[in-house]
């Protein structure tokens, strides 16, 4: 389905058929499709909705007005009409804790995989954010440059499924290069923490029960971002994924599903 926002037209899909409402924000350069691996597992206890950012899949492109964070959390709020679990990866992780803090009443509970919420690690492992940024460094370059494919196979790199840019079809190149520019445009927000999500008292404040899960193989920073949000959050519990990298939903949704579907229960 889709609906319009005052930001464009925004498309969502419906996964699963169980009595929980759910929302399923997906990472960059994915879409709400690439949650369905794990909903094969969990569609007997959700009743999901998983809409595109703008700019990835079916969605209207990005304008490149305003702050790409507001927008995309603006889309998922817009689906909140009650008390919803909410479930993230990556950049999408990072939308379903503002919309925790934000929207507490609409968040039954939290699921938070991998949020790239690298701001949160420079205050509790300096030496790890000034690591990932001189990692970035040339990434960042090229983005200042406007070397949008040489960014992409920078990105893709790390944070992709372990393809090699080569590996990758000519499509998927050249749909990467083209989102590169919605990469530029999160990084104020997970870099700087310019959305203000780890404000004093804020992550303290939250009432739901949240789990953190993350792959054991993935980019060092992830460790620190997950150390510093577990010791903030009070009904939080935080769990590796033997063998897993950042793509842990795509990689391994059924070792994901394990740790979810008992915390539904729970929750």
């Amino acid at each position: 389905m889709t609906f319009v926002s005052s930001m464009g037209a925004v498309h969502v899909r419906k996964l699963g058929q169980g009595p929980g409402p759910a929302i399923l924000l997906h990472c960059a350069l994915a879409h709400g499709g690439a949650w369905k691996p794990v909903m094969s597992h969990l569609g007997d206890r959700l009743d999901a909705v998983a809409p595109d950012m703008p700019g990835h899949g079916r969605s209207a492109d990005w304008d490149g007005q305003g702050d790409l964070h507001d927008r995309v959390t603006a889309n998922a709020a817009a689906l909140l009409t009650g008390p919803t679990h909410v479930i993230g990866h990556s950049f999408g992780a990072t939308v379903a804790l503002r919309l925790a803090l934000e929207r507490p009443e609409y968040v039954r509970s939290l699921v938070l995989i991998e949020p790239v919420l690298f701001a949160a690690a420079r205050a509790a492992d300096p030496a790890a954010y000034d690591a990932y940024r001189d990692w970035g460094a040339p990434m960042a370059r090229a983005m200042a440059a406007g070397d949008w494919t040489e960014a992409a196979r920078r990105f893709t790199a790390s944070w992709g499924t372990g393809q090699g840019w080569e590996d990758l079809t000519e499509a998927q190149r050249a749909q990467y290069t083209r989102q590169m520019p919605l990469i530029a445009a999160t990084q104020p927000a997970l870099l700087d923490d310019s959305r203000i999500l780890l404000r004093p008292g804020g992550l303290e404040a939250l009432q739901m029960p949240v789990l953190m899960l993350r792959g054991a193989k993935s980019m060092p920073i992830m460790g620190p971002i997950h150390t510093a949000l577990f010791a903030r959050i009070p009904q939080s519990r935080d769990v590796e994924i033997p063998g897993a990298g950042h793509m842990v939903p795509i990689s391994h949704p059924s070792a994901v599903a394990a740790e979810i579907g008992p915390f539904l229960d729970a929750a």
